[in-house]
């Protein structure tokens, strides 16, 4: 009997259509941040990944499809920056740290860079299933990471309190960023600060 051993080796060419594929996401979980669902074109896209409209079919099947990787790709990015962030620092500290990380005028600003929820939450629910779905995941994710860092960590209401402590950083974030008013935002993240349960 012959046995065929398929060539498992990336070619040159399967090697540059993945590096295109990472781009063309990369570039788009940006872009849905900055610009949100609707202000994200597959042809700005594509030309912002440095490649020709006509070149998008062959990684995607819809813009549906784009803008689900994307949606995946930045709630992953945001929840490792999440998670190195709580592992930089002792544990007492973790709760505190992830708080001023998240409410700071940093992450305020950076609003290609920071948390999908925050930049697109209102959005999410007119997309397609797919999206609704990654992003679904991504805050069982944050309650989860959230509820982890609890000194009393497996009790029952430690969960709950993750919940509303998600909800009111989020929330928090979404509405320092709409306030056209700096003194405005910088209370809301001030007064969520003082209020967030910590213990």
């Amino acid at each position: 009997m012959i046995c065929i051993m398929r060539n498992t080796k990336p070619t040159a060419r399967t090697a540059a259509k993945e590096a295109s594929h990472e781009r063309i996401v990369s570039v788009a979980a940006r872009a849905i941040r900055r610009s949100g669902y609707d202000g994200t074109g597959v042809a700005d896209i594509m030309k912002e990944a440095g490649l020709t409209h006509g070149a998008f079919y062959a990684h995607f099947a819809s813009r549906e499809a784009m803008l689900a990787e994307a949606a995946g790709r930045a709630c992953a990015e945001s929840a490792a920056a999440a998670a190195e962030g709580v592992a930089s620092v002792p544990p007492e500290q973790a709760l505190t740290y992830m708080f001023h990380a998240y409410l700071s005028r940093e992450n305020l600003e950076q609003v290609e860079q920071g948390c999908p929820l925050a930049a697109l939450g209102s959005e999410t629910v007119r997309q397609a299933p797919e999206v609704r779905r990654v992003t679904t995941r991504y805050i069982k994710e944050m309650v989860d990471l959230v509820a982890r860092q609890s000194p009393d960590w497996g009790q029952p209401d430690v969960h709950e309190r993750a919940l509303v402590t998600v909800a009111t950083l989020v929330g928090t974030l979404l509405l320092a960023r709409v306030a056209d008013e700096p003194a405005l935002s910088d209370s809301l993240r001030a007064a969520a600060l003082k209020h967030l349960p910590i213990v």
